[in-house]
């Protein structure tokens, strides 16, 4: 493991010790091993690492969205409501990870406005994963395995806003909930919109 990737791997532990507001540059690089100096050979600032910490360290949410979007509707053997359960379970995993991280941004309007500001000028903001989430469900839909009718973006919204709550709930009662837990509650999810969608 390289130097950079020891940085995010120190990082993802910290931030989610301290959440993103007290994980400063200095206490990352200081559990990495490395200098603060180094740190910032490999990063411009701590928004880069947090948004490395969020696409290589937490679940691959947009990797699951591409292989979706490559197999949607091709396969008799994958149905829709299989592919929605593990979209929501890998969603779950997702926030369940970043939850304790991303949280102590709302601690300060402050901290928040500056984070927005840099996110949204690399297009990785919070939005992201609705688009992606809609563009899929659209493709389906083009497939034929999902009404013509059917509100996509209410859909969306409804899988990743139950899978953000889902996890909120757990992250607030600081319990880890068990695998089996999370696929049982992500089958569940995905047959109640496939009930709303394709019915």
């Amino acid at each position: 493991m390289g130097s950079r990737e020891e940085i995010v791997a120190a990082a993802a532990k910290v931030m989610r010790e301290q959440g993103y507001a007290h994980a400063t540059t200095k206490a990352i690089a200081r559990a990495a091993g490395y200098s603060e100096a180094l740190l910032y050979k490999h990063f411009k600032d701590k928004t880069e690492i947090f948004m490395s910490v969020l696409t290589e360290r937490l679940p691959a949410l947009g990797t699951t969205l591409d292989e979706l979007m490559k197999t949607a509707g091709t396969s008799s053997d994958t149905p829709l409501a299989a592919n929605l359960a593990r979209l929501a379970r890998i969603t779950l995993s997702f926030y369940l990870e970043s939850f304790p991280i991303a949280v102590s941004l709302f601690s300060s309007r402050e901290l928040l406005a500056t984070h927005r500001e840099r996110v949204m000028s690399r297009d990785g903001g919070p939005d992201v994963p609705l688009g992606r989430v809609i563009g899929y469900l659209r493709e389906e839909a083009r497939l034929g395995r999902i009404r013509e009718d059917a509100d996509l973006e209410a859909s969306a919204s409804l899988l990743l806003g139950a899978c953000f709550q889902y996890a909120f709930l757990a992250s607030f009662e600081d319990r880890e909930p068990p695998a089996e837990e999370l696929d049982r509650w992500a089958e569940r999810l995905a047959a109640t919109l496939v009930v709303a969608l394709a019915s």
